[in-house]
Formats: C-alpha cells, structure tokens, sequence
C-alpha cells in the first residue's frame, strides 16, 4: 500500500510546487520610482483573470501634482497615457481616493516602465523600470 501511494504523493507534491512557482512567475516588481516629484514605491506586474494589472505598492505617495496619470514605456519605446491616478468625483478629483491598481489594455504586449506623468504640466513625476520588458499576456 506504501509502494502505491508514494508515487502519488510525489506528483502531488511536484504539482503543488509547480503551481506556486507558475504564480510567482507571473508576478514581477519593479525598481523604486524616482524623479521630480516620485521618489518612493514600486509598480507590481500580475495577472489577474486572465488580465494584465498593474498595482502600486504600499508606500507609494501620490504627487501634489493636478493631474497625475498612470503611463507605460514598452521595450519599442512606446508611450501609453493611461488612468488618472485620483478618481474622479462629481465636484472634481476626489483626493483621497486613488486609482492604486489598473488592468492594462489588450494592445500594450510588455511593460519595460511604469511612469508617474503628470498631464497639466506635460511631465514625468517619476519612473520605475523593470530588470527586463515584461510581457503582458
């Protein structure tokens, strides 16, 4: 009976062991964001559902800035304006609340990195690279 089940318990263990290597595969951090006005927090590269999300980290601090956006650099130097960091309300931007996670559209295929641009003034807050291009699907 031992003989039997011991090979069993070895695939299941090795699956297991796949599995958790196959989901940390799919999640990559950046580098710290640095640049005129973001110098702290990095970006996280995960896959959920079936989409591509980018999340900041904890200790990301949103710039003073009037119109703060979510922007990726492709590994062809491609530039991507994405959402705005702050969530809109009726009366405006709503400062507390952030847009601290995105999906990113079908049609951006790697991420090389993730900006902070600000929109008002035509400008990069602040920048955080990945080691290598990360692809997206």
């Amino acid at each position: 009976m031992i003989r039997t089940a011991l090979p069993a318990l070895f695939l299941s263990a090795a699956v297991v062991a796949m599995t958790a290597t196959s989901a940390s595969a799919q999640m990559r951090t950046s580098k710290t964001f640095s640049g005129a006005k973001v110098n702290a927090g990095t970006a996280t590269l995960s896959v959920k559902d079936g989409k591509a999300m980018l999340t900041l980290s904890n200790d990301f601090v949103v710039p003073d800035t009037p119109d703060p956006h979510w922007q990726v650099v492709d590994s062809k130097g491609n530039v991507y304006l994405l959402q705005r960091l702050g969530v809109k309300s009726l009366g405006g931007i709503a400062k507390d609340r952030v847009n601290m996670s995105i999906a990113l559209p079908a049609y951006i295929r790697d991420v090389a990195r993730v900006q902070i641009y600000c929109a008002w003034a035509e400008a990069v807050l602040g920048e955080a690279a990945f080691d290598a291009p990360q692809s997206t699907n």
